[in-house]
């Protein structure tokens, strides 16, 4: 059973004529915990990614907004950048030699220098920025809704919209993303849930049900929602936290 945050609340679909029409239920996962790091609660955890043996992390909320660089057997974060006070951050990506950093409500990308993370110069966009991934050549933006776009990272200029459907409902909420060999995976807010899509299609190939990944006795009043993917494509590790969590995991996913 698909319990995701989907448009379309109180509708039926209509009935399917043949079988060829019907929506294809995704696959349902858990998770297996490989391994478990420390993690600052005060990193409100907005985008995260691997990269030069490291794991690299934005952070949100108002005068706390940072991208930093995490060492994970001790969990220290190595703060490389500070947002202004007024801005919100949100998904960071690298392309390249250029690390790119979303912000919540000010319709603004910064872009750094990889290597010293000087600012290069800032961007517009419309609407809000959640998440932020890449392929390498192309980024990927979600908004809160049910649409991730295509954007180029030498413009900003947004492209293809890609709609996101499970079982042929819109999923929306789509928060941190995450490319993982071909795909998109993405948080959905509020839930314990990632959901994997077919980045041509849009639609929802795989649904990971985290539930119960951080301990009971980890979860404090300032522990927040799951958010956070991250890819280590060398060694196949997927990693994944939440907002203000105290825990870092690494996982594996295997069927239901």
């Amino acid at each position: 059973m698909l319990a995701l945050a989907t448009g379309c609340a109180g509708r039926r679909p209509a009935p399917s004529t043949t079988a060829a029409q019907a929506p294809v239920e995704p696959v349902q996962y858990t998770y297996v915990v490989k391994a478990s790091y420390p993690h600052l609660t005060t990193s409100y955890t907005q985008g995260l990614y691997f990269d030069d043996g490291f794991l690299w992390e934005g952070t949100g909320q108002y005068g706390a907004s940072a991208i930093q660089r995490l060492d994970l057997p001790t969990g220290r974060a190595d703060v490389l950048v500070r947002l202004p006070q007024s801005e919100f951050g949100e998904g960071i990506a690298r392309v390249k030699d250029r690390i790119y950093q979303l912000t919540w409500q000010n319709n603004t990308a910064h872009i750094y220098d990889a290597q010293t993370f000087e600012k290069l110069r800032d961007v517009r966009y419309a609407g809000e920025g959640w998440g932020l991934a890449t392929d390498g050549e192309t980024l990927y933006l979600s908004d809160g809704s049910e649409h991730i776009w295509e954007v180029d990272p030498a413009t900003f200029r947004r492209g293809r919209k890609i709609t996101v459907t499970a079982a042929g409902r819109p999923v929306q909420f789509l928060n941190e993303l995450e490319w993982i060999e071909g795909k998109i995976w993405a948080n959905v807010y509020t839930t314990d849930q990632i959901v994997i899509i077919d980045p041509a299609t849009g639609t929802v190939e795989g649904v990971v049900d985290l539930a119960g990944l951080l301990p009971e006795e980890e979860i404090t009043p300032v522990t927040d929602v799951l958010n956070g993917i991250a890819y280590d494509a060398a060694t196949r590790r997927i990693f994944v936290t939440g907002k203000n969590w105290s825990r870092l995991f690494e996982i594996e996913i295997v069927k239901k």
